[in-house]
């Protein structure tokens, strides 16, 4: 057993992907912000949770569908949207998206796509969601959505986590930034990753933003393309009316991805918004943020258990899907993961990412006693037993006085 086959766990596609890739493309991946204090506070929230089992319980039959927006998914997890993916695996995107389709999971496109939605709502046409950035021109944005109707995605998710641009200071030193800056020991280590390397100029260098191509001049390069979307996001500018419009003109699910507070959580849904993901944009915006498992309870505790919420960043594991789902999040988006996979090995990559945590999912739910996803909760934790445990023997106690 060799390459993709041989890998047994998230962490085995991301070192295969490393491999492929030169560090000023893998950092780009794998970093977060300033110190990425964010990366480990992420990590750091789902290690720190203990689950405790029950036993003598028939889960002979296990089952991990999930439904949200009215639709039923084979797993509680889709895929959460990647930017520039195509330029570490050429097509990465519609990789992805047959990925999600085979698997009947959803994929969260990237507003920072290389594909175009309308090339991967061809090979998942049930399947696919759209992530839009706001833009500094609303033509720009309200066209997206339009697009996104047209090409018949079923959920749209509106990104408000980045109003500004981040410092990502791992890209800076590398040289990761408009325009590409390839010095010359970014080259020699670049030189190392072959297959990296000959895709990459075969292709012309970076790929196309594809969702953005068609606002830029007829014939522009994809340097050019790229810096009309850098013109354009973020934008600091926008406020609630620009969700309202959005709504407006989008009659489907409109999600807000990157909600972390309560309040905020409270006009989303004033404003008519369906759901939204609760998220730290995987630690890639404000460092010194929560985690967004942290967040999730006083989160559901603020719109009520009838709202969809939903929950990405930091997720590696199936045991951390389980976990988000037991603190009150309805689904969960992975990122990173499935990209590791796209990276090492393109539709089989993603499918292997894919496969190890729904195994995950389906072991874990085994070992804690959960027939389905009903089942989950609160009650599972460390944290919940030892409460109800002292709340039993303070009352055992009193009653003995």
């Amino acid at each position: 057993m060799s390459g993709i086959d041989s890998a047994i766990n998230i962490d085995d596609l991301k070192r295969m992907a490393k491999r492929r890739l030169p560090k000023i493309m893998y950092d780009f991946i794998e970093g977060g912000v300033e110190d990425e204090v964010g990366l480990r506070t992420n990590a750091k929230a789902f290690s720190d949770l203990r689950l405790v089992p029950r036993y003598y319980i028939d889960t002979a039959k296990r089952e991990q569908k999930a439904t949200l927006f009215g639709r039923t998914y084979a797993s509680p997890f889709g895929i959460a949207p990647t930017g520039m993916a195509g330029a570490f695996r050429k097509d990465a995107e519609l990789f992805l998206a047959q990925a999600a389709n085979d698997a009947d999971i959803p994929y969260l496109m990237s507003g920072a796509a290389n594909a175009s939605m309308e090339q991967a709502a061809r090979l998942a046409p049930r399947n696919m969601w759209y992530q839009i950035y706001g833009a500094k021109e609303r033509r720009f944005q309200l066209d997206l959505v339009k697009r996104a109707i047209d090409s018949g995605m079923t959920v749209l998710a509106l990104t408000c986590d980045v109003p500004v641009s981040s410092n990502r200071e791992r890209n800076r030193r590398n040289g990761f930034v408009r325009p590409l800056r390839m010095t010359l020991p970014t080259i020699l280590e670049a030189m190392l990753h072959p297959a990296w390397v000959i895709n990459y100029y075969r292709q012309g260098g970076l790929p196309m933003l594809g969702n953005w191509q068609p606002y830029a001049a007829s014939g522009s390069s994809p340097d050019q393309v790229a810096d009309l979307f850098a013109s354009q996001t973020p934008d600091p500018s926008q406020t609630w009316r620009d969700v309202e419009a959005i709504r407006s003109i989008w009659n489907g699910p409109l999600i807000l991805k990157g909600i972390m507070h309560p309040e905020d959580a409270r006009i989303a849904i004033g404003q008519g918004v369906d759901g939204m993901i609760v998220s730290n944009h995987g630690a890639r915006q404000l460092d010194m943020m929560p985690s967004p498992l942290d967040m999730l309870p006083m989160i559901r505790n603020a719109v009520g258990p009838d709202v969809p919420l939903l929950l990405d960043s930091g997720v590696r594991r199936g045991s951390d899907i389980v976990s988000a789902l037991c603190l009150g999040a309805d689904f969960v988006l992975t990122g990173r993961a499935t990209l590791y996979g796209a990276t090492a090995g393109g539709l089989a990559g993603v499918k292997k990412a894919v496969s190890i945590l729904q195994r995950e999912i389906d072991l874990v739910m085994g070992q804690i006693g959960a027939l389905n996803l009903d089942a989950l909760g609160p009650h599972y934790f460390l944290e919940t037993v030892r409460a109800e445990e002292e709340r039993r023997n303070t009352g055992a106690m009193g009653g003995r006085r």
